[in-house]
């Protein structure tokens, strides 16, 4: 939700009513069709305030804003991450019926997984927790089969070699152990389908029981499993910061880690005047060619010319 004293650009008030795109918004007012406080607006950039003015669109005023709603769910095991399913399987629908606003969840638990959920009707703050440049950190609390040893917290902490390349480091603390399995936390700021299980499964110790304990600056606490909770102001603040970061440029794993040849082309000069001398002689888009071979001067014997030598007086 704006705040009480923002002004916003009108086109960019009505995309976020729903009822256009930006671009669309903009025709519209160029057309004559935007009313502010019952005057035509034309003019793109005009700003306005969007609980106090009053907007209209071909005579029909705006929806309003919808008021920012963060909740934090305990997702159980046996639940579906989503908000339907064609296959009619448990969602987490059910947990969260009395919330009347329509929220979305913030990335997904596996299925037998369980833990911190974040929902919202907010795409800003969704696109910044889950893109991996803004470095949001989710902790995990799981149990796996034996004890890490060194070289697998060491493995861990620089990045695990998966299919689909290696991973970012990740933060490994030891937590208890029981009889022959024991408890860690795992902290990643990626969000790849299955990782945690993937890297742990990577340095020979599968993942017993999966349950997420931090995302971001949010802690799920003692919230009971299979209950949900809205957030405070300073916890829905702290989400709204996220925004004001400047996302980290991504780099691609490069092909020599993942095992695939690199394709890298030599930049030695001598290997740039090989590729100009073997590559054929481009023609003109206007000249057509016949089906005839063109010829060309292989030699460089020099052309006979028709005049004669004169001679030059200095």
């Amino acid at each position: 939700m704006p705040s009480s004293n923002v002004l916003l650009r009108l086109q960019k008030v009505i995309a976020q009513s729903g009822l256009a795109s930006r671009r669309q918004a903009e025709s519209l007012i160029q057309k004559g069709s935007v009313t502010v406080n019952g005057h035509i607006v034309t003019e793109l950039g005009t700003r306005v305030h969007p609980q106090k003015d009053h907007v209209k669109v071909n005579g029909r005023h705006l929806k309003p804003f919808p008021p920012d709603v963060f909740i934090m769910l305990n997702k159980p095991p046996g639940y579906l991450s989503t908000l339907d399913d064609p296959f009619n399987r448990p969602t987490i629908v059910p947990l969260f019926k009395s919330c009347s606003t329509r929220v979305f969840p913030v990335g997904r638990l596996d299925y037998d997984s369980g833990g911190l959920l974040l929902l919202t009707n907010h795409g800003g703050i969704s696109h910044a927790c889950l893109h991996p440049g803004f470095h949001v950190s989710k902790c995990y609390l799981a149990k796996i089969k034996g004890v890490l040893d060194l070289q697998a917290i060491t493995q861990l902490e620089k990045g695990v070699m998966l299919q689909d390349g290696l991973t970012a480091p990740a933060k490994v603390r030891k937590v208890r152990k029981v009889a022959s399995n024991s408890w860690i936390e795992l902290t990643i700021h990626e969000g790849r389908t299955h990782q945690v299980k993937r890297m742990l499964d990577a340095v020979g110790h599968p993942v017993i029981r999966l349950t997420r304990i931090r995302f971001g600056p949010l802690e799920l606490g003692d919230l009971a499993s299979g209950t949900y909770r809205y957030l405070t102001d300073k916890e829905a603040n702290a989400l709204r910061a996220l925004l004001q970061r400047k996302p980290a440029l991504l780099k691609k794993p490069s092909k020599a880690a993942s095992g695939q040849p690199s394709m890298k082309k030599d930049n030695h000069p001598s290997s740039k005047r090989q590729t100009e001398k073997n590559r054929a002689p481009s023609l003109p888009s206007h000249k057509k060619t016949s089906g005839r071979p063109r010829k060309t001067r292989t030699s460089r014997t020099p052309i006979k010319s028709n005049v004669k030598n004169r001679r030059i007086h200095a």
